[in-house]
């Protein structure tokens, strides 16, 4: 490798770049990424994905899904599955099966044995907030539990009972033999197994005791080889504990280091936070397209290549951040419209008639599906006497510098023609209710010889031919940018009750047998997806995305 492309790894990279220089673990490289099956995933644990598979793919290596199913009263088979489509809609792909924490929980419970033989671990019969008491606090050390004195023999024989079910729930744990007296207090001896009577999604009632975390992280990590145990910085003191694990049961030692997990403006990364805006119903579900998680970006209309793209620009750092939800949403942006069909759509039509133009005549114009795409191709729209523009896209008195449709201004129609007002029409309330107008017939876009001078162009739908749909205009679901950042206020107090509003718009008639799934530019308004709750003929659009990021903006004064 040269010095140049030394020079431009991350720190993540110039680890791995090195331990395979040097011939550590043979020069393989083996990664992973342990979900917890008890919620879906968000946009956080996209950048933990990236970093795990990127890394290994870059280096030849490969990356292992294990799911830490450690805790049956969380879990279920339906996070299971939602993960595993999230990871691969993502495009990336696992080594072999998925695996399970739950697959080694025989080996597991053998190690348990191993340090309670070896005289550190012990079963504590004191409640959770006598344990809680004992650890002490960062500036004053614990107190060993009194039954930490307990003979090797007895320690066995109490924690095989509790595997057997001889005892309820809560009444005994299994701690680590360590220090109450470290600086670390999760060095303090920490609970390594617990009683929970629960069928769990795979094993069933197998078992009654379960691992904790800690204990079964870096154990799994080394059961399966784990050559680079990648995790983000709140597991950085969890890393001492992770390494006396691995040292006192003499296993492959595999190495955790940690990097900047993801946090992103407007948007909150705790699972628990989460499940309580389902359960609360502030969103319709998991994958509610407010919701930063992945189920929800990807139904939002979120490409995956946006949120890859997204996590490279933010790269790997060790020190916690908050990314702008603008860098974000240049990254969305950037991806559609590459990919996306534009199309014509108007959310807030008025009538404009054009009054020198055929009654019954309709003409198809030649448009461009996407003019950064030259394999787009084109289609055809109809065009009549008869449109809709936008009601924002006229002014009564227009200053001069309103490039848009004015009485006695010229705007080019897009595909069409050229127009200009002539007089209106008001309803008793004085709100404009058509536009009359006159157009230039020898205007037509491509074939323009008039030369008559337009300075903006407007989208329009014809009348007759417009198809009216269903749009879902998402905005921020919150209104602070770090709403769970406040020690005085709950993060639901930014609850945004105005980050869903649904409306009708006229669309050209193209768009109504628009597929779920599929992704437009409604010209001048911004990206809109089809929505799953979509049924034929009636499509429901989600707004993915503005053409500019004014609604951000205006959330931040």
């Amino acid at each position: 490798m040269s010095e140049e492309q030394k020079e431009s790894l991350n720190f993540l990279e110039e680890m791995v770049a090195a331990d395979i220089e040097s011939g550590k673990h043979d020069g393989r490289v083996l990664t992973r990424f342990p979900p917890e099956p008890n919620g879906y995933l968000h946009i956080g644990h996209a950048k933990a994905i990236w970093v795990s598979f990127s890394i290994a793919q870059k280096y030849g290596g490969k990356t292992n899904l294990r799911f830490d199913d450690t805790n049956p009263i969380t879990e279920k088979t339906e996070y299971v599955d939602s993960i595993k489509r999230d990871i691969k809609w993502l495009g990336y792909e696992w080594d072999g099966d998925p695996l399970y924490t739950s697959d080694y929980f025989d080996e597991l419970y053998k190690f348990a044995l191993q340090l309670i033989a070896d005289g550190k671990a012990y079963v504590d019969d004191s409640t959770v907030a006598e344990i809680a008491e004992m650890k002490g606090t960062p500036t004053e050390p614990g107190k060993d539990s009194p039954y930490k004195s307990r003979s090797i023999e007895e320690n066995i024989d109490l924690f095989t009972r509790m595997k057997n079910g001889e005892f309820p729930d809560g009444s005994k744990v299994l701690r680590a033999n360590i220090d109450m007296a470290s600086p670390n207090m999760l060095l303090r001896d920490p609970i390594i197994y617990r009683i929970k009577k629960e069928t769990h999604h795979r094993t069933g009632d197998d078992w009654c005791i379960y691992p904790m975390y800690d204990f079964a992280h870096g154990q799994s990590d080394s059961i399966e080889n784990i050559t680079h145990s990648l995790c983000s910085l709140e597991f950085m003191h969890h890393r001492p504990l992770y390494d006396w694990f691995i040292d006192n049961l003499n296993i492959f030692p595999s190495k955790q280091t940690e990097f900047a997990r993801m946090n992103v403006e407007y948007m909150i990364t705790s699972k628990r936070k989460l499940l309580k805006l389902v359960e609360g119903n502030y969103v319709s579900g998991w994958d509610d397209p407010r919701m930063p998680t992945l189920s929800g970006l990807r139904r939002r209309g979120v490409p995956a290549a946006a949120i890859r793209l997204f996590c490279e620009k933010t790269g790997i750092t060790k020190r916690e951040n908050l990314q702008e939800i603008s860098l974000f949403n240049s990254c969305v942006r950037d991806t559609l419209n590459a990919t996306a069909t534009r199309v014509m759509g108007v959310l807030d039509p008025v009538k404009v008639v054009i009054t020198n133009y055929p009654v019954d005549k309709t003409e198809m114009m030649h448009a461009d599906n996407n003019p950064s795409d030259e394999d787009a191709g084109t289609r055809e729209v109809p065009f009549s006497r008869e449109i809709y523009i936008e009601r924002s896209d006229f002014m009564e008195d227009a200053p001069k510098k309103f490039f848009r449709l004015g009485i006695g201004k010229n705007v080019r129609l897009k595909h069409a023609y050229i127009i200009t007002a002539e007089s209106i029409q008001k309803d008793d309330d004085g709100n404009v209710t058509q536009i009359n107008c006159t157009y230039y017939a020898n205007s037509k876009s491509g074939e323009d010889e008039s030369g008559i001078k337009a300075k903006g162009t407007l989208h329009w739908v014809s009348i007759p031919h417009g198809k009216e749909v269903t749009i879902r205009d998402y905005d921020l679901l919150f209104t602070d940018p770090a709403p769970t950042s406040h020690e005085d206020k709950d993060y639901l107090e930014f609850y945004n009750p105005d980050s869903l509003i649904e409306k009708k718009a006229i669309v050209e008639p193209s768009l109504i047998n628009a597929k779920v799934g599929e992704q437009f530019q409604f010209i001048r308004k911004g990206y809109y997806t089809v929505d799953p709750d979509s049924v034929d003929g009636n499509p429901i659009f989600n707004k993915t995305i503005a053409m500019k990021d004014s609604w951000a903006k205006s959330q931040k004064k």
